[in-house]
């Protein structure tokens, strides 16, 4: 069966939100009296936020997502920028009569506010955040859910993204995956999670799916 699906991971992945991300997790580690490097800091990225800061501080990690929340939307459009051939590619997409999809870790509110100020909310018909899951990437559930929700089937599924909990999540859930090599991790340490496809510009997807 071809791919009829995509599901994509938001931040990293569609639109370059990685130094946003340090500045707002630098921002909130220094106000709770934390010094991390920035190597330290970009480790957080990907998980929810709850769990990164709880890692950090049980006690007070709530106000931690707070502080972090706050901070990341005040200077979001500050940061934000979209990734080279994304709106070509997700057009193109489109066009072919493509189902796509958007699953993140992110809670809703920063993810209709990514997705918006770069005005590419319009190209998915299912948005999947940290608020409409029990259990978040590499668990299944998201991309399971994205897939419902646009009556598709694993095997003609592919889930794009940037960090290891997109390939995982994936994979759990039965579908082909991509890995960008954009990715602030590296594409060499999201090799050895081994995804289906390396995509070394967003256009590849569409040599993968022959549109």
């Amino acid at each position: 069966m071809s791919i009829d699906t995509i599901l994509f991971d938001m931040d990293g992945t569609l639109i370059d939100t990685n130094e946003l991300i340090y500045e707002s997790f630098n921002y909130t580690l220094k106000k709770f009296g934390y010094d991390f490097t920035k190597e330290e800091i970009m480790d957080f990225n990907g998980p929810p936020l709850i769990e990164s800061f709880k890692k950090v501080n049980e006690k007070n990690f709530k106000e931690m997502v707070d502080v972090y929340r706050e901070h990341n939307h005040l200077h979001h459009d500050k940061y934000v920028k979209i990734f080279p051939n994304v709106i070509e590619t997700l057009t193109a997409l489109q066009d072919k009569g493509i189902k796509l999809g958007v699953v993140s870790t992110k809670m809703r509110q920063g993810v209709e506010l990514g997705l918006s100020s770069t005005n590419i909310k319009d190209y998915f018909e299912s948005i999947i955040t940290f608020d409409d899951v029990h259990y978040a990437k590499p668990h299944p559930e998201p991309v399971l859910k994205g897939m419902s929700e646009l009556n598709s089937e694993p095997k003609g599924t592919l889930m794009v993204g940037d960090n290891y909990q997109d390939i995982e999540s994936g994979k759990n859930a039965g579908v082909k995956t991509a890995a960008v090599a954009w990715s602030a991790k590296g594409v060499e340490f999201l090799r050895q999670f081994n995804p289906t496809y390396i995509l070394e510009d967003m256009k590849d997807i569409l040599k993968i799916i022959e549109v």
